[in-house]
C-alpha cells in the first residue's frame, strides 16, 4: 500500500499537486483542511467546533482531527493507498498517523515536503483569496498560519528524518516542474519497497524447496531461525555454545536469543527486496515479536503463505527422504504434532489480518510454485 504525506507551509502548493498525484498513483486523498471545511459547510458539531479556531489561524484540536481521519480511513478499507495532504502538522499528529496506519497493517512510505519561502507563500495565498473567498486567506491570518507552521509543524520533519523517509522537494517553478520532482521521489521510493513473506507449512510440505525458488524470483533473502542457530553452533560463538547445550538437553532456545539473531540479520539485509521467513515465527509470541522487529525497521509482514499438504502425504515424503530424524514413524508423527500445536494459532493470527493465503501443496514443483507466486505478486503490487 502506497501511503504518502505531502507536507509544506500554507501556500506551498499541496492542494494543486494532490489531485495530480491521486490520478497518477490511484490513491485516496485525505486533506484534513477539505474534510474540516466539509464539516463546517454541513454545520456538524465537529464543523462548528473547528470554525472559530480556523478563522483565527489556529490549529484544530487533535480530538477533532482524529475522529474525522479515522472515519474517512475506515470508510475506504480497499484503498490502494492514501495521500495525506496537510497532515500531520505536529509531533502528536505524527504519532496519531502511525497508530491509524498500524491498525491497517501498513505505514507511511514517505513524507514529501515542498520547500517554499514564506514570502512566496504569502503572495500565493493573497492571490488565491481573490477567487476563493476563504476566511483564512487574509494577510493577518496568513502571518499567524505561517508562524504556526514554522514553530509547531516544521519540527515534524525531524520525526520522519529519523526514520529516513523525509524527502525535501523544491516547491518553486511551474506546476509540472514541481510535479516531476515529486513523482521522481515517489518512484524511487517504490523501487525500494520491502516485501516480507512468512512461509508456514508442516515438515515435508516443501517449504525449503519453494522458498529457494521464490527468493530467486523476487530477490528476497531466506531467513530461517534454525539456520541462524546452526550457523552460531558451527562458528563456536558464545551464543552457539549456549544454544548447543540447550538443544542437547532437549530445551527450547529462548526467544531472547532468537530475537537478537533475527534482528541482526534484518539489519544486514542490503541490496535485497526483503525476506522470506521460514521456521520463524513458530509461536504466537514470535509472531508478535516479528511484527515488532519489522516495525522497528520501518517494514512489515506483507504476505503469509500456509503450504497445506495432507498428513498421509507428509509422512510418505518424510519417510522417503531418509534423513536420520525421519527414519522412525514415531519421530515423524512427533514432529507433525509439534507443528500442529502452534500452526493453528499462527493461522488465526495472520488470518485475522487478511495477510494469510492457504496454498495447496500437492502437485508438481512448478504447479505449487505458481500457486505460491500469485499472492506474492499481488502483495508486491499493493505494496507499490
Amino acid at each position: 500500500m502506497l501511503n504518502i504525506a505531502l507536507f509544506g507551509p500554507p501556500g506551498a502548493g499541496k492542494g494543486t499537486q494532490s489531485p495530480m498525484l491521486v490520478a497518477r498513483y490511484g490513491l485516496f486523498c485525505i486533506s484534513t483542511g477539505d474534510l474540516l471545511r466539509t464539516e463546517m459547510r454541513n454545520g456538524t458539531d465537529l464543523g462548528l467546533a473547528a470554525k472559530d479556531v480556523i478563522a483565527k489561524g489556529g490549529l484544530v484540536p487533535d480530538e477533532i482531527i482524529v475522529q474525522i481521519l479515522e472515519k474517512t480511513i475506515s470508510e475506504n478499507p480497499q484503498a490502494n493507498g492514501f495521500l495525506f495532504d496537510g497532515f500531520p502538522r505536529t509531533w502528536v499528529q505524527a504519532y496519531i498517523l502511525e497508530g491509524l496506519l498500524l491498525k491497517m497493517h501498513t505505514s507511511l512510505m514517505a513524507l514529501i515536503s515542498l520547500e517554499v519561502p514564506d514570502r512566496v507563500c504569502t503572495e500565493r495565498l493573497l492571490g488565491r483569496a481573490v477567487n476563493s473567498g476563504r476566511i483564512d486567506d487574509k494577510h493577518e491570518v496568513i502571518e499567524v498560519r505561517l508562524r504556526e507552521y514554522n514553530e509547531k509543524t516544521a519540527p515534524v520533519l525531524g520525526f520522519y528524518a529519523e526514520r529516513g523517509i523525509h524527502k525535501a522537494v523544491d516547491g518553486l517553478g511551474t506546476v509540472d516542474e514541481i510535479f516531476d520532482r515529486v513523482t521522481n521521489v515517489i518512484d524511487l521510493t517504490l523501487e525500494s519497497v520491502q516485501m516480507n513473506v512468512v512461509l508456514l507449512g508442516g515438515p515435508g510440505s516443501g517449504r525449503g524447496t519453494q522458498a529457494q525458488r521464490l527468493a530467486a524470483k523476487h530477490n528476497l533473502t531466506i531467513l530461517s531461525a534454525g539456520d541462524l542457530l546452526q550457523e552460531e553452533i558451527r562458528r563456536g560463538s558464545p551464543v552457539g555454545q549456549q544454544v548447543f547445550a540447550q538443544m542437547e538437553e532437549g530445551s527450547l532456545v529462548p526467544d531472547e536469543v532468537v530475537i537478537r539473531l533475527v534482528e541482526e540479520r534484518i539489519k544486514s539485509n542490503k541490496g535485497r527486496n526483503g525476506f522470506i521467513f521460514k521456521g520463524f515465527p513458530r509461536t504466537l509470541v514470535q509472531a508478535y515479536i516479528l511484527d515488532g522487529l519489522l516495525r522497528k525497521a520501518g517494514s512489515q509482514v506483507n504476505c503469509v503463505l500456509d503450504l497445506r499438504v495432507p498428513t498421509i502425504e507428509l509422512v510418505r515424503r518424510l519417510s522417503a527422504r531418509g534423513r536420520h530424524y525421519d527414519l522412525a514413524t514415531a519421530t515423524i508423527f512427533q514432529r507433525l504434532h509439534a507443528y500442529e500445536h502452534y500452526e493453528n494459532a499462527l493461522s488465526s493470527y495472520y488470518g485475522n489480518s487478511g495477510r494469510l493465503h492457504v496454498i495447496d501443496g500437492v502437485g508438481s514443483l512448478d504447479e505449487v510454485f505458481l500457486r505460491m507466486s500469485k499472492p506474492i505478486d499481488e502483495a508486491f503490487r499493493l505494496a507499490r
